[in-house]
């Protein structure tokens, strides 16, 4: 559990100093320049997300049970998890509607992601993983949006043809992970 704690705090340290640390992050940008500011966040984020896999491996041998979640939660875990989908692509497809209903696509699917796995699993190293993604993707958001506000930041509406095309990618890349590639990297079948 030590090594998946580090990893988070490595990992989601990193990403969360625009949250807590905005002047501090530009000045520094400034000073050493973008493209070194970049190779240390590059590095970090990897160590950390090594850290959170071989962590999260050996913490799932022994598992520590909190609860065990009624069947009905992996239903709901699979449509959440879908809806996480729809919203990492829509950070990608340009000009679709979800992009500009929601702003910042990309951290509400990480948000949506971690209900679902919290939902679907009871024990701690799950609770642990997800809560802090979860815990995580809520101040980024928030901290996002609050930007966005003071900038005045306006998003263009959307259209129709890449909304599709952004929900028909969504859907076929979560049909794929959860069919097939969840079983594979994860080593539980959530489907098939």
């Amino acid at each position: 559990m030590a090594y998946l704690i580090l990893g988070l705090v490595l990992f989601l340290g990193v990403h969360s100093v625009r949250i807590v640390a905005d002047d501090w992050r530009s000045r520094t940008m400034a000073r050493i320049g973008e493209g070194p500011w970049k190779g240390v966040y590059s590095v970090v984020s990897l160590v950390g997300f090594g850290l959170i896999l071989w962590g999260f491996s050996q913490a799932r041998m022994m598992p520590t049970m909190l609860w065990s979640p009624p069947t009905g939660m992996r239903h709901l875990a699979w449509l959440l998890t879908w809806l996480a989908f729809v919203l990492l692509v829509a950070a990608y497809v340009p000009g679709n509607h979800v992009k500009s209903w929601v702003h910042h696509p990309m951290v509400l699917a990480v948000k949506t992601w971690a209900l679902a796995h919290l939902l679907a699993n009871g024990n701690l190293a799950h609770v642990v993983l997800f809560g802090s993604f979860l815990v995580w993707a809520v101040l980024d958001f928030s901290s996002a949006r609050r930007r966005d506000r003071a900038a005045a930041l306006r998003y263009a509406p959307g259209r129709a043809v890449p909304t599709l095309v952004t929900v028909v990618l969504g859907t076929l890349a979560w049909a794929g992970f959860a069919l097939w590639l969840h079983g594979m990297w994860i080593g539980i079948r959530v489907m098939g």
